[in-house]
């Protein structure tokens, strides 16, 4: 009796299927795996079938004679077909990860997918049912019309979604931006529409059918590279190539800019109240051009104040001049040491009288284009501030040069080694002609006793100037050495500020 049962076909299709159930639930979903399986599972059934004289692609119910086995014999045909469907499914699937286009082209994937699958369902209807297919057809096709009038927005959306995807005009992770002003990044796409996620972290559903229709600009394609212009205007003080060189000033000294292709400044217009400037520049990807637009405006200002330019009004609007001093102060301070102090937020907490002496000891130096300004591995003993000009920050780590940072005018260095006695991680060597003014270490100390403040705010500098730097090499410095309150408890003690004073 055992060995009947195993010989018969009905207790060899049944084990066949609990077999195919196993593996399908120990491979889980991985696509290799249960290609595999489905194709060992179609394999055997059909040899099963036609060791058992079974046609699957004939309505002939072969041998069966008695309703309990045609039963069987019409399961086991419909298995095989839909067996055959999920082999050529499985397939396409795989097929498309190899590509490594999964989620781009999941549209197409699921209409062939569908095809298939209606395709092996016309079948069973056909060899199994005994249905002709043809009648059938004709007999829907009516049904297919008034169903197709009835869904006659979501069709347009599906083909639209269909269209936009084997155009491959954007995919997931893009950043676009229609015709209307709606813009974002593309999160996903399915068959009715596609999800935009904005800047203000809000989703966008638009409908493919709109989408399909409306003048498209992908940000991010064909590549991640972005492009920036930013329009100017100076008062015509002086010539145009002289306020031009400025401005490729500013756009040397910026540290969010791609360094190539090398970022152009054009002059767009001159009259008798402005000259006109448009600067262009690319940034690695959208997400940093805020921040790369924030710090040229920035190095635009501070450029032109070392320079003396002067920011022009927009076009017909009355003249206004940013960078005259008050009233009060006008032929007061004319030292441009003081100018500078003024201008740099650590010395806010001064007084005049302060800034004033500050400024009368500091040291005025120069150096001409690609001097070296300090020495990768030696301690500055004075705190620099750059005055005019632009300093890149360079280590050498064999035979490799890595860029840290560039430096502007308003920008400090050297206060490492003055607070610290450390010595400087990197060459700084100067881009063009730089000035540079010099604060003494004991000058420093003395206005640090009075104003303990200051000795927070350099501690605070330094603390993250030591965070940059670890993101790009490996300091040396631990995290609790590099931390604000341990740098500035540390210049407390080196410089003896009195416990009382510190608030």
């Amino acid at each position: 009796m055992s060995w009947t049962m195993v010989d018969d076909p009905l207790y060899q299709f049944i084990a066949l299927v609990l077999l195919s159930a196993v593996a399908r639930f120990i491979f889980g979903r991985n696509p290799t795996f249960r290609l595999i399986a489905n194709f060992v599972f179609f394999a055997l059934l059909t040899w099963l079938l036609i060791e058992n004289k079974i046609a699957p692609y004939t309505s002939d119910m072969g041998e069966a004679t008695d309703l309990f086995r045609r039963i069987f014999v019409g399961v086991a045909k419909a298995v095989w077909w839909i067996g055959g469907a999920m082999v050529l499914a499985s397939s396409v699937r795989l097929f498309l990860i190899f590509e490594r286009k999964p989620r781009e082209a999941r549209l197409l994937q699921d209409l062939v997918v569908a095809v298939i699958y209606v395709g092996a369902a016309l079948s069973v209807v056909a060899y199994v049912f005994g249905v002709p297919v043809a009648t059938l057809i004709a007999t829907s096709g009516v049904f297919a019309i008034v169903l197709g009038l009835a869904l006659q927005s979501t069709l347009n959306d599906v083909f639209s979604g269909i269209a936009l995807n084997l155009g491959r005009h954007y995919s997931v992770g893009d950043w676009i931006v229609l015709d209307d002003g709606v813009q974002g990044r593309v999160v996903e796409t399915n068959w009715r529409s596609t999800h935009l996620l904005n800047g203000t972290n809000d989703l966008v559903i638009v409908p493919n059918s709109a989408l399909a229709k409306a003048r498209l600009t992908n940000l991010t394609s064909p590549e991640e590279a972005h492009g920036i212009s930013l329009k100017i205007r100076v008062v015509p003080t002086i010539s145009p190539a002289a306020v031009e060189e400025t401005m490729r000033t500013v756009l040397l000294s910026s540290n969010a800019i791609l360094k190539s292709p090398a970022p152009v400044v054009s002059v767009t217009g001159l009259d008798s109240s402005a000259i006109e400037f448009e600067l262009s520049f690319r940034v690695s990807g959208l997400g940093e051009a805020t921040a790369a637009r924030n710090e040229v405006y920035d190095l635009v200002y501070r450029h032109a104040k070392a320079a003396g330019l002067q920011l022009a009004s927009p076009a017909g609007s009355p003249p206004v001049n940013p960078f005259a001093d008050p009233p009060e102060e006008a032929g007061k301070h004319l030292n441009s040491a003081w100018r500078l102090l003024n201008a740099i937020p650590l010395f806010s907490t001064l007084t005049e009288d302060e800034k004033e002496s500050l400024a009368a000891d500091m040291k005025r130096l120069t150096f001409r284009k690609d001097a070296l300004i300090a020495t990768q591995d030696t301690s500055l003993t004075s705190l620099m501030i750059v005055r005019r000009g632009v300093a890149v920050v360079e280590r050498k780590e064999g035979n490799e040069i890595i860029e840290l940072a560039r430096i502007a005018p308003g920008d400090l260095f050297g206060e490492r080694g003055v607070l610290m006695g450390a010595l400087e991680p990197a060459n700084i060597r100067a881009l063009t002609s730089v000035v540079v003014y010099e604060i003494a270490k004991d000058h420093l100390a003395t206005i640090m006793q009075e104003r303990p403040a200051l000795a927070e705010e350099l501690g605070l500098l330094l603390s993250r100037r030591i965070e940059s730097e670890k993101h790009r090499f490996s300091a040396g410095v631990s995290a609790e050495a590099s931390h604000p309150t341990t740098l500035t408890t540390r210049i407390r003690h080196l410089f003896q500020i009195p416990h009382n004073n510190w608030s």
